[in-house]
């Protein structure tokens, strides 16, 4: 196995643009709104399905991706502005599904934080996925959301096998730092589980793999745990049938196998990773999805802020 590419040595630029919207409809993704303060991710997965949304925007997708990251530098003024409007229902909206909310950039500009502040205000219910432990930085703000209109925070965490996070998420935290997180953020009262998202068939989709995250998760507290195989569309399967060549390359005819004509990861090869998963939860009694919220009350006539 060749040696994982050191995200954290490669230079990363960022880029300074305003937004003319903070909030994004959704549709056929179980929720409705998305939020996302950052365009491109520091973390540079391998696997990111971000890089197919890149590809058809006319973005790089390979290992140019995540160099550069685009800072919405106005964003919470402008979801201020989109949820004082006497349209908005306070509909859920979700952080983190193009890029993570909590990457590097993060740390200096506090654009997440912001937007959960403003979320809070008006009180709009959030659910946030992340690989990034900074999230503990916001147990206030998350605490609070939840005791008025709901929060959720998603740590997602495929495998506890250092070579394959290493190799894989060459830009990310360890997997047990977020979990190490996520064990705060339940003791402080936030509702917080885990995605074992992406499971890779041949790394990562073993029973005996699968049940060191899940007693991990169950040992920090999660309250949910739920999971998802791979999907490789134009754009992410190019740029990880590239890394697999290079870090498990007796695993290509395998991937070039179960992604022969398609994007996902046929029945078939999913079934015994799924419903060992689905054996799991049951043994240790974890729900699939986040508990269900609560009708947020009326926004509070006069606005904190907490920055």
């Amino acid at each position: 196995m060749g040696g994982p590419v050191n995200a954290r040595r490669l230079p990363t630029a960022y880029l300074e643009q305003p937004c003319r919207a903070a909030l994004h409809h959704v549709v056929g993704m179980g929720f409705e709104w998305s939020l996302n303060p950052y365009v491109g991710c520091a973390h540079r997965c391998t696997f990111c399905y971000v890089r197919s949304f890149e590809r058809r925007a006319d973005r790089a997708s390979d290992e140019r991706y995540g160099r550069t990251v685009r800072v919405k530098v106005n964003i919470a003024e402008r979801l201020r502005w989109e949820l004082s409007r006497r349209s908005w229902q306070r509909q859920s909206v979700h952080i983190g599904t193009a890029t993570d909310p909590y990457q590097p950039a993060e740390g200096s500009y506090r654009l997440t934080r912001a937007c959960l502040v403003a979320l809070d205000d008006f009180r709009t219910p959030a659910a946030l996925i992340t690989r990034g432990p900074m999230a503990v930085r916001d147990i206030d703000v998350l605490a609070t959301m939840t005791a008025h209109a709901g929060a959720t925070v998603i740590f997602s965490v495929p495998t506890l096998d250092d070579a394959v996070w290493r190799t894989t998420e060459p830009g990310t935290a360890p997997p047990r730092a977020r979990l190490r997180a996520l064990e705060r953020l339940r003791a402080a009262g936030v509702n917080a589980g885990v995605a074992v998202a992406p499971i890779l068939p041949g790394l990562s989709d073993g029973a005996d793999s699968l049940a060191a995250v899940l007693a991990a998760a169950r040992r920090s507290g999660a309250s949910f745990v739920w999971p998802s195989m791979v999907r490789l569309q134009p754009g992410t399967r190019e740029h990880f049938i590239e890394a697999l060549s290079r870090d498990w390359p007796e695993l290509v005819p395998r991937y070039q196998q179960i992604f022969a004509g398609r994007t996902s990861v046929p029945s078939a090869v999913a079934a015994p990773a799924l419903e060992a998963m689905a054996s799991l939860r049951a043994r240790w009694g974890f729900s699939e999805q986040p508990a269900p919220r609560r009708e947020p009350p009326a926004a509070p006539r006069q606005l904190a802020l907490r920055l």
